[in-house]
């Protein structure tokens, strides 16, 4: 099981750059973002985690752009895979954002994954003009192009919301494509979508039950024909020794730690902490670098 950490970017506290770097010092596998575009002020769309669908935290109207972020990144780092927890492709021309994503790979050694979200905010969907209620159709179109843009000689692509005709794009992915995640709540329309068209899956903080669901996805994931099993990444809060034994037993891959959008030396020390009750629950489980 690999662990990973994430940051709520925002235009305060540390940069993404020094806590990557930190990250990657630390042992850590991966460094998520997340990404929002904009928070429309007038706002009809209930925020899941909270009982009154407000907002629970004023880092959404403040996220920085994830690819610029990883970028960043990238510059100061070697090893660390560089991931978004989640983007919302779909606020973007596909074209382009393929050309942006295979660029980083690019430039970073092959260590992009994509974790993308069909996006709650339907608010913020419909200022880029997609329909709240076909926003898991336009995704899988989004993605379905953007891989034929990454694998394909002359790639194209015709969709109800994407169409291209046969064209070229370069750079191509190191690995030849580029990991797709889906982070959204564990349910049968999800690890169906999940199945046919991305890599894994990304739990999210109301997923109470996630060995059953992990369990599940792979049921599903067998009956479409896809080898092997997927990703999962479980977010988590304080490591427990029990709950990361029962994760590890059903399934899951990669358990993420949010941090903290302090300076750079309370980071630091946040790390350490983290490190070390990690080290102790499962001990070699982080390799400092």
């Amino acid at each position: 099981m690999q662990f990973g950490i994430v940051l709520f970017t925002s235009d305060r506290g540390i940069a993404p750059a020094q806590a990557a770097r930190a990250a990657e010092e630390h042992g850590f596998h991966t460094f998520y973002v997340p990404e929002h575009t904009h928070i429309p002020v007038k706002r009809e769309a209930p925020h899941p985690g909270t009982e009154d669908g407000s907002l629970p935290d004023d880092r959404y109207m403040r996220t920085l752009d994830p690819w610029v972020s990883l970028a960043q990144a990238a510059a100061v780092t070697d090893r660390i895979e560089l991931a978004t927890a989640v983007a919302l492709p779909v606020e973007h021309d596909p074209i382009t954002l393929a050309k942006t994503i295979a660029t980083l790979d690019h430039l970073s050694g092959g260590r992009v994954t994509v974790g993308a979200g069909f996006g709650w905010n339907t608010d913020e969907l419909t200022d880029h003009g997609v329909p709240a209620g076909k926003r898991r159709t336009v995704l899988r179109e989004y993605v379905e192009a953007m891989r034929s843009l990454w694998r394909d000689e002359q790639a194209e692509y015709d969709g109800t919301y994407v169409k291209f005709g046969p064209s070229w794009a370069w750079p191509k992915p190191v690995r030849g494509d580029v990991p797709v995640l889906i982070g959204a709540a564990g349910t049968e329309k999800t690890f169906e979508w999940i199945a046919r068209t991305a890599d894994g899956w990304i739990t999210t903080p109301r997923d109470e039950d996630v060995v059953a669901g992990v369990a599940r996805l792979h049921e599903i994931w067998a009956a479409a024909g896809r080898p092997g099993t997927p990703r999962v990444v479980a977010l988590d809060g304080k490591p427990d020794p029990e709950r990361l034994a029962e994760w590890a037993e059903g399934g899951v891959t990669d358990v993420v730690y949010g941090l903290p959008d302090r300076a750079e030396d309370e980071i630091a020390g946040y790390l350490d902490r983290l490190v070390g009750k990690l080290e102790t629950m499962r001990p070699g489980s982080l390799v400092a670098a």
